[in-house]
C-alpha cells in the first residue's frame, strides 16, 4: 500500500492526534508545520492528508474529512485569543498572527456579529509586544496565546472560543484531517482514530514532555479542560454554522457540504 504523506500541526493541542504515528511507517510519512503551512502543502499537493484549519476545507479541491476526529472546543479554548490594550468596542486595528486562517475568519465573524466593530487586520508574526505597539489589539493562536502571561503585561485576553459558544451555543471546530478523495485508505482512518484514543489517554504525559516542568501543569489542564478531539453531530453543526457565517460575510465564496472518508 502507498505510504500516505501526512502533514501535522506542531502545536500542543495536536499532539494527542499524532500519538505513535511516527512508528507507523507502513502507513504514513509524517511532517510538522504551522496550520497555514500545512494547508498550503495540501493545496499544492505536497502532502496527501493534512491537519488543516477548518476554513481551508472551503479553499482547496473537493476534500474528504477523516471521520470522527477534530480539534474542538466548547466554551473557552485558551489558545486562540485577542489580546488588547483597548476596550473591544473601540478597537480599530488588530495585528493578526499569520499562522492560521481559521482564527482570522472567526475573528472577522465575531467582530461583525458580536463585537459590533469592523477593524483593519494587519498580518504580523506572533510577537505580542511588537504587535501591540503597532495596533490596538493582537490575535494570537496556539502556544503563543496559551502561555502568554497577559495579566503581567496588563492587557485583556478575549477568548474567541468562549465568544463563539456564547453566540451560537455550539462547539467550534478548529482543525481536522482532510485530503483528496482516495488519499486516505480505510486502514489509515483506523490508524488515525487509534492514535487519537491513545493520545487522549496519554495527554498528561504528552503535555509534560512538550511543555517542560515549568509549564506542564498548564499544558495538562489545557488538554483536559479546553480541547476535545471528537467530531460528532454537534461539532458538525458548529462547523456548518461557521461556514455559513463565513459565506455571509464574504470570507469564502461558498459553504460546501461536509464529505468524509469511508
Amino acid at each position: 500500500m502507498k505510504v500516505v504523506r501526512l502533514g501535522a500541526v506542531n502545536y500542543l493541542n495536536a499532539r494527542p492526534l499524532v500519538y505513535g504515528l511516527e512508528l507507523r511507517t507502513d502507513l504514513f510519512s509524517l511532517r510538522f508545520d504551522v496550520p497555514s503551512k500545512c494547508a498550503a502543502l495540501l493545496h499544492e499537493g505536497s502532502i496527501d492528508v493534512g491537519m488543516i484549519p477548518s476554513i481551508e476545507y472551503l479553499r482547496g479541491d473537493v476534500y474528504r474529512i477523516a471521520p470522527g476526529i477534530g480539534i474542538v472546543s466548547e466554551g473557552p479554548v485558551a489558545s486562540v485569543a485577542l489580546f488588547t490594550t483597548t476596550p473591544v468596542g473601540r478597537i480599530r486595528t488588530i495585528a493578526a498572527d499569520t499562522s492560521s486562517r481559521t482564527s482570522h475568519a472567526l475573528l472577522r465573524i465575531l467582530c461583525l456579529e458580536r463585537f459590533g466593530i469592523d477593524p483593519e487586520l494587519q498580518p504580523m508574526a506572533p510577537e505580542p509586544e511588537r504587535m501591540l505597539r503597532r495596533c490596538d489589539a493582537a490575535l494570537l493562536i496556539g502556544d503563543a496565546a496559551l502561555f502568554l502571561d497577559h495579566e503581567r503585561l496588563g492587557i485583556e485576553k478575549v477568548d474567541l472560543g468562549d465568544h463563539w459558544t456564547s453566540m451560537t451555543a455550539l462547539p467550534f471546530v478548529w482543525a481536522f484531517w482532510a485530503g483528496r478523495p482516495g488519499g486516505l485508505p480505510p486502514a489509515g482512518v483506523s490508524a488515525l482514530l487509534a492514535a487519537r484514543d491513545a493520545g487522549v489517554a496519554a495527554s498528561d504525559s504528552l503535555a509534560a514532555a512538550y511543555c517542560g516542568p515549568e509549564r506542564a501543569a498548564r499544558g495538562q489542564a489545557y488538554l483536559r479542560e479546553n480541547i476535545r478531539y471528537t467530531l460528532g453531530e454537534r461539532e458538525e453543526s458548529g462547523l456548518l454554522t461557521y461556514y455559513d457565517l463565513a459565506e455571509r460575510h464574504g470570507i469564502v465564496d461558498d459553504a460546501v457540504p461536509l464529505l468524509f472518508y469511508r
